[in-house]
Protein backbone atom coordinates (compact mmCIF):
# COMPACT_ATOMS: atom_id res chain seq x y z
CA UNK A 1 0.00 0.00 0.00
CA UNK A 2 1.19 3.59 -1.12
CA UNK A 3 2.06 5.69 1.99
CA UNK A 4 -0.39 8.64 0.13
CA UNK A 5 -2.90 5.84 -0.20
CA UNK A 6 -2.48 5.21 3.77
CA UNK A 7 -2.18 9.12 4.42
CA UNK A 8 -5.97 9.80 3.15
CA UNK A 9 -6.93 6.88 4.82
CA UNK A 10 -5.89 8.02 8.51
CA UNK A 11 -7.45 11.76 7.40
CA UNK A 12 -10.72 10.21 6.49
CA UNK A 13 -11.45 8.09 9.82
CA UNK A 14 -9.82 10.86 12.23
CA UNK A 15 -11.89 13.69 9.88
CA UNK A 16 -15.28 11.11 10.06
CA UNK A 17 -14.50 11.08 13.85
CA UNK A 18 -13.80 14.60 14.23
CA UNK A 19 -17.07 15.61 11.89
CA UNK A 20 -19.62 12.67 14.04
CA UNK A 21 -18.35 14.12 17.61
CA UNK A 22 -18.86 18.26 16.14
CA UNK A 23 -22.43 17.03 14.61
CA UNK A 24 -23.38 15.17 18.13
CA UNK A 25 -22.48 18.81 20.51
CA UNK A 26 -23.91 20.50 18.14
CA UNK A 27 -27.08 18.84 19.50
CA UNK A 28 -25.96 20.17 23.26
CA UNK A 29 -24.97 23.60 22.09
CA UNK A 30 -27.39 25.42 19.47
CA UNK A 31 -25.23 28.99 19.35
CA UNK A 32 -24.30 30.34 15.78
CA UNK A 33 -20.98 30.23 16.63
CA UNK A 34 -21.00 26.39 17.33
CA UNK A 35 -22.70 25.86 14.47
CA UNK A 36 -20.25 27.60 12.26
CA UNK A 37 -17.39 25.43 13.72
CA UNK A 38 -19.74 22.22 13.20
CA UNK A 39 -20.51 23.50 9.74
CA UNK A 40 -16.42 24.14 9.31
CA UNK A 41 -15.19 21.07 10.03
CA UNK A 42 -18.20 18.79 8.08
CA UNK A 43 -16.55 20.93 5.06
CA UNK A 44 -13.31 20.21 5.78
CA UNK A 45 -14.28 16.74 5.94
CA UNK A 46 -16.07 16.45 2.76
CA UNK A 47 -13.25 18.38 1.27
CA UNK A 48 -11.14 15.51 1.83
CA UNK A 49 -13.27 13.08 0.31
CA UNK A 50 -13.63 15.58 -2.57
CA UNK A 51 -9.75 15.48 -2.94
CA UNK A 52 -9.45 11.97 -2.75
CA UNK A 53 -12.28 11.31 -5.46
CA UNK A 54 -9.86 13.58 -7.77
CA UNK A 55 -6.94 11.93 -6.64
CA UNK A 56 -8.21 7.96 -7.49
CA UNK A 57 -10.11 9.97 -10.87
CA UNK A 58 -13.74 9.75 -10.17
CA UNK A 59 -14.28 13.20 -10.02
CA UNK A 60 -12.31 16.23 -12.07
CA UNK A 61 -11.77 20.04 -11.18
CA UNK A 62 -13.86 22.39 -12.34
CA UNK A 63 -13.29 23.82 -15.25
CA UNK A 64 -13.80 27.58 -14.05
CA UNK A 65 -10.74 29.01 -13.05
CA UNK A 66 -10.13 32.29 -10.76
CA UNK A 67 -6.90 33.22 -10.31
CA UNK A 68 -5.77 30.55 -12.62
CA UNK A 69 -6.93 28.08 -10.01
CA UNK A 70 -9.84 25.59 -10.00
CA UNK A 71 -13.08 27.07 -8.52
CA UNK A 72 -13.71 23.73 -7.00
CA UNK A 73 -10.27 23.23 -5.18
CA UNK A 74 -10.15 27.11 -4.10
CA UNK A 75 -13.57 26.48 -2.37
CA UNK A 76 -12.49 23.52 -1.04
CA UNK A 77 -9.81 25.02 0.69
CA UNK A 78 -11.17 28.46 1.58
CA UNK A 79 -14.85 27.30 2.72
CA UNK A 80 -13.93 25.79 5.84
CA UNK A 81 -11.53 28.08 7.16
CA UNK A 82 -13.87 31.26 5.90
CA UNK A 83 -16.66 28.86 8.74
CA UNK A 84 -13.93 28.95 11.87
CA UNK A 85 -13.22 32.24 11.16
CA UNK A 86 -16.80 33.67 11.36
CA UNK A 87 -17.61 31.36 13.94
CA UNK A 88 -15.23 33.14 15.91
CA UNK A 89 -15.95 36.49 14.97
CA UNK A 90 -19.46 35.72 16.32
CA UNK A 91 -18.15 34.13 19.40
CA UNK A 92 -16.21 37.22 20.08
CA UNK A 93 -18.95 39.62 19.54
CA UNK A 94 -21.04 37.89 21.83
CA UNK A 95 -18.44 38.01 24.44
CA UNK A 96 -17.81 42.11 24.16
Amino acid sequence: MSSEILLFIIQLVIGGLVAFLAILTMSKNRDAWWMCMVSGFLCLYAARVFELLVKIGVLAHSKILLFNIPLSELICVTLPFLLFITGFIIYLAKKI
